[in-house]
């Protein structure tokens, strides 16, 4: 018999997690959160538990700012996008599907700054004892998923190149809690998920790795600006400086791995080795990159998938809801992730 993982145990970390891909959420305003910084500018930042404004203060980076930062905690990307596009939000950090729902919403919103990593925490897991060995073994197989997150397009890229579609499988959509508890009870035979999950199930030996995004999706996350903040000249600045400094926070969790999961760990509940594990084989490998026109091809497969799934309700050109010019000499985007390890 299979031992079940309570699904209290992933519920925690629930509110990062869900800003990371893009899953949705009932939650429709962010929560207050502190002020850094001093000056007569103010941006205000939309964040998540455990995300940007950690990163920064664990890296040393939110010292002697000539602005404010004022923070807003959100449990998701969609949310978080809603409140850049009511001009609530200056800039957040979101996954690379929130953009591309939010596009598909006429949402007023611009992509500014990007990372690149490996897509290793994105995975299909099986249970230990399932006989699935292969993708194209899918065919009739029930899959959960949360719908509109980055494992719902992993899943649909994951089958294509398997030669199968959605149409091939049972998909159940569930969110996180309830896709965890229909796993280990076997009521599904695989799961469609993202780390620090991935890191979860698979340190908790409560499932292995059918596949993984790696190869499949982009690997791309997203701090997203609102057009009205960039067009104030004093909030572009602050804007500049705040992106520089979580280029230099994202640089530094690759030689500080083990102290940046303690801190994952402390702020979010994860356990330390789900949360170093979660840093290894996806957080530590970001680096940055630039807004470029690889970059908008790559959302606007994802845009394209998820119309032709009629969850967007029109034609989306992503290149619309993108700004570069915070590029200065950042790599392309296609450049190779830092290695996991």
């Amino acid at each position: 018999m299979r031992r079940r993982l309570a699904p209290g145990a992933l519920l925690l970390p629930l509110a990062l997690v869900l800003t990371a891909c893009g899953g949705a959420s009932s939650a429709n305003t962010g929560t207050g959160g502190g002020t850094d910084g001093k000056g007569s500018v103010t941006i205000n930042v939309g964040d998540q538990k455990g995300g940007s404004e950690a990163i920064l203060r664990a890296a040393g980076e939110l010292d002697d700012l000539n602005y404010k930062i004022k923070w807003s905690t959100f449990t998701s990307g969609p949310p978080l996008l809603e409140a850049v596009n009511a001009k609530a939000v200056d800039v957040g950090g979101v996954g690379n599907t929130p953009p591309v729902f939010a596009a598909g919403a006429g949402s007023k919103i611009s992509v500014v700054a990007a990372w690149h990593g490996t897509s290793k925490g994105d995975t299909i897991l099986v249970p230990n004892d399932s006989k699935l060995t292969k993708t194209d073994q899918l065919k009739g197989k029930s899959i959960a998923v949360a719908q509109g997150s980055s494992a719902h397009y992993q899943l649909v890229a994951s089958l294509k190149a398997a030669g199968l579609s959605l149409n091939d499988v049972k998909v159940k959509y569930l969110q996180p809690a309830d896709a965890l508890a229909a796993f280990t009870s076997g009521k599904v035979d695989a799961w469609a998920v993202w780390d620090p999950y991935t890191s979860q199930v698979l340190q908790s030996k409560q499932g292995r790795l059918l596949t993984t995004g790696d190869g499949i999706t982009n690997g791309l996350t997203f701090q997203v600006a609102a057009p009205t903040a960039l067009k104030d000249a004093k909030k572009a600045a602050a804007i500049k400086d705040y992106l520089d400094r979580l280029r230099r926070a994202t640089a530094w969790v690759y030689d500080h791995k083990e102290e940046w999961a303690k801190v994952w760990a402390k702020d979010t509940g994860l356990p330390y080795e789900a949360a170093l594990a979660s840093v290894k084989r996806t957080n530590a490998t970001r680096i940055a990159v630039a807004v470029d026109q690889p970059l908008i091809a790559s959302e606007q497969k994802i845009a394209d998938a998820f119309t032709e799934l009629k969850l967007i309700p029109r034609k989306v050109d992503f290149g619309e809801f993108v700004d570069p010019r915070y590029n200065g000499d950042l790599p392309a985007s296609t450049s190779t992730p830092r290695a996991s390890s």
